[in-house]
């Protein structure tokens, strides 16, 4: 709080005798304690800039640079002399009345104080925080007494951690007292929206957490949390503080995860999400899971899990002090898969349909207090996910899936979050759906959570639904999704046709167009699945009319260059290339016209095209994902003044055969201009003109 090296200037008067003291720097220390008065030097001649000390048995003149160093350095003075005092005053307190005036006045003195330093703040705070851990005899009054003494301090600063703790107290023991509403309120709302990490004030959050959970013990309960979540974010569509979202998600994770701990720190040896699933709660009793491709069932494993002994075979119960587990096994499904074992042919699909895999389930009985936790803050996830502006945001925090394989396992946790999925699913916004998916290659996402044979799955299989259609309905209907879901979710796909689903039709139609079914059976499989119900038939028969028609696309000959209007649509693009042959089409050009991502799915069946032109057309980032799945062998691409951006422009790293690809007045950055570069090798001529990489 010193700034600048003090210049001694001035005599001693020690027992009355003046004596002369040499001029220059302090070369030893005067203590803080020892001060006894501070002034401003004010009378006339007096040295300029100059303080006087008053100390045992004499007076120090201390000569500052200019005026303004001076003033600091009496302020300072001043602060650390009084600062003292209050120490000494207050850590021996005599009657609360005392003990309450000189914390006024300590909050006083810090508000008006001149410096502008944090621990002139903190340092009353540190005091009462001492004060308060040191006499816990106090009542409850009186410490209500004392927090509301300290409030004004606390509306623009932290409180220390040993005052969150004595808050968090506070709240558990009276969380109907208005000192939670009235003083508590401002401070966790000013925790919310400067709060930079957690994880270095980790009582800051455990506050947070207390001060809700207190909100949510009056009489209107989730009602209050509620409208202090809507104050959090404000009445606008748009929350103005970028930092309450975050923290607010940290602290119901934080929450989350205690309603498990004892129950995860008691297990020496924790089972995988998997394991739990299955109901293997020891080592030795864990054995591998029925795949889920039905339709290359194993019949050695099949066997295998039907000869299990009948005592393997019971619930397992694992017991902790706060948390009861029941896991049951149903071998119903064993026993109707061992039916067709000994026949040489591969099942049936449809007859695996209707057999689920081993199902187990895990009952968690939580006590009373967690499941209040849980409840409460599970629902505040779900108040969260009502706000469109903060859908995109909490979609991602949520995408890695963070939450204890424990909850993952406990019916009423996945249950209550469905509605937190299922708004996902219902958002049109890719950022927010796209969520969705696993986070990267190899690790389960919601959608897999979710589906049916998922942990969290139970029902059969709507919100499976709901997640496939937003996600085709996007930029995901490509091969590689629909390859993912041949290989992992074939069953579920056509379980749900075969009751009408009208999503699942279109998918398995889809597979059947790109050939993203190979096996001659199963192919006929899915035909029979598509005829059984009207939806499906209907659909059926239109996709024959367009490999019919793309036959007749296909067929050699038509011209080989071709030019549309401008101002063409894409629905006369569609009506043009049903007219005729265009297997020989090879220069294509849509420059100028209104096509959209839309006209991709009719350019990806033209066999022979090299060379497209999309000059100033609405073609987006989902027609390129097409385009660069389907058209491979494509050498000359034109997107100039297109809305395309990295998002579509790094999947033409793909597109091995370009040579020539125009980005010129595109969203092209410079990153995915050097990414393109590295992976496409033909690349030789390159246009970025009016672009971040130009």
């Amino acid at each position: 709080m010193f700034c600048g090296a003090p210049h001694i200037l001035g005599t001693y008067i020690e027992y009355g005798k003046p004596f002369s003291q040499p001029t220059g720097y302090m070369e030893n220390s005067i203590s803080y304690s020892s001060i006894e008065d501070v002034q401003l030097l004010s009378w006339e001649n007096a040295p300029k800039y100059c303080l006087q000390l008053t100390i045992p048995g004499g007076t120090v003149l201390l000569q500052a640079a200019n005026s303004y160093l001076r003033d600091q350095w009496f302020h300072s003075l001043q602060w650390k002399k009084k600062i003292y005092k209050y120490k000494k005053v207050l850590s021996n307190p005599s009657r609360l009345e005392v003990v309450l005036k000189e914390i006024r006045t300590l909050v006083d003195m810090a508000l008006t104080s001149p410096l502008q330093d944090e621990s002139i703040h903190q340092a009353p705070l540190e005091i009462v925080s001492r004060l308060l851990s040191e006499n816990t005899n106090l009542t409850t009054q009186e410490h209500e007494n004392i927090i509301v003494a300290i409030a004004p301090l606390l509306e623009n600063n932290h409180p220390p951690p040993d005052l969150c703790e004595f808050f968090c107290k506070h709240c558990r023991e009276r969380p109907r007292s208005m000192v939670v509403i009235e003083v508590f309120t401002p401070v966790v709302q000013r925790i919310l929206k400067h709060n930079m990490d957690f994880g270095k004030c980790p009582r800051l959050r455990l506050f947070t957490q207390e001060y809700i959970l207190a909100l949510n013990e009056l009489n209107a309960g989730m009602e209050v949390v509620k409208k202090f979540i809507h104050s959090m974010h404000g009445p606008t569509g748009q929350c103005p503080h970028p930092r309450v979202l975050p923290n607010l998600v940290a602290v119901c994770l934080a929450a989350i995860y205690s309603c498990y701990e004892e129950f995860i720190n008691s297990r020496d040896n924790s089972p995988s999400l998997k394991e739990i699933r299955n109901g293997c709660q020891q080592p030795c009793d864990r054995k591998p899971n029925l795949p889920l491709r039905l339709l290359h069932t194993s019949p050695d494993l099949v066997s295998q899990e039907a000869t299990l002994t009948e005592s393997r075979l019971k619930s397992v119960i694992v017991t902790s002090n706060e948390i009861h587990v029941e896991v049951e096994r149903n071998n119903t499904a064993n026993q109707k898969m061992t039916a067709n074992v000994g026949n040489d042919s591969e099942p049936n699909l449809i007859d695996c349909l209707m057999v689920s895999p081993t199902c187990s389930t895990m009952s968690i009985e939580l006590s009373p207090q967690a499941d209040r936790v849980l409840g409460c803050y599970v629902e505040i996830l779900k108040m969260l996910s009502n706000y469109d502006d903060w859908r995109p945001a909490l979609a991602s925090l949520l995408q890695p899936i963070p939450f204890p394989k424990e909850a993952l396992a406990h019916e009423k946790f996945t249950k209550e979050l469905k509605y937190v999925i299922q708004r996902f699913a219902e958002d049109p916004r890719q950022e927010v759906h796209s969520c969705l998916l696993s986070v990267r290659a190899g690790k389960d996402g919601w959608f897999q959570l979710y589906s049916p044979g998922g942990v969290a799955c139970d029902d059969d299989g709507e919100l499976f639904a709901s997640m496939v259609h937003i996600l085709m309905g996007s930029c995901y209907k490509t091969k590689k999704f629909l390859l993912s879901l041949a290989e992992n979710k074939l069953g579920p796909c056509m379980l749900l046709a075969l009751r009408g689903n009208q999503t699942m039709v279109e998918i398995l139609c889809l597979m059947l167009e790109y050939n993203i079914i190979d096996n001659k059976d199963t192919q006929l499989q899915i035909i029979s699945t598509l005829e059984s119900t009207d939806v499906g038939k209907k659909m059926y028969e239109q996709l024959c009319d367009r490999q019919r028609e793309l036959k007749e696309l296909q067929r050699k000959g038509g011209p080989t260059r071709l030019t549309l209007p401008s101002k063409s649509t894409d629905a006369d693009l569609a009506r043009l290339l049903s007219s005729g042959s265009f297997g020989n089409l090879e220069n294509l050009s849509l420059a100028f016209t209104n096509v959209t991502s839309a006209c991709a799915e009719h350019l990806i069946k033209l066999p022979s095209l090299r060379q497209l032109n999309l000059w100033s057309t609405q073609f987006g980032d989902a027609g390129l994902r097409l385009l660069s799945e389907h058209l491979t062998m494509l050498q000359v691409l034109n997107l100039c003044e297109t809305p395309v951006t990295d998002a579509g422009l790094l999947a033409l790293s793909s597109m091995k055969s370009l040579c020539s690809l125009n980005m010129n007045s595109t969203k092209l950055s410079a990153d995915t201009y050097e990414d393109l570069k590295a992976k496409l090798p033909n690349l030789k001529e390159v246009d970025v003109r009016y672009t971040e990489a130009w």
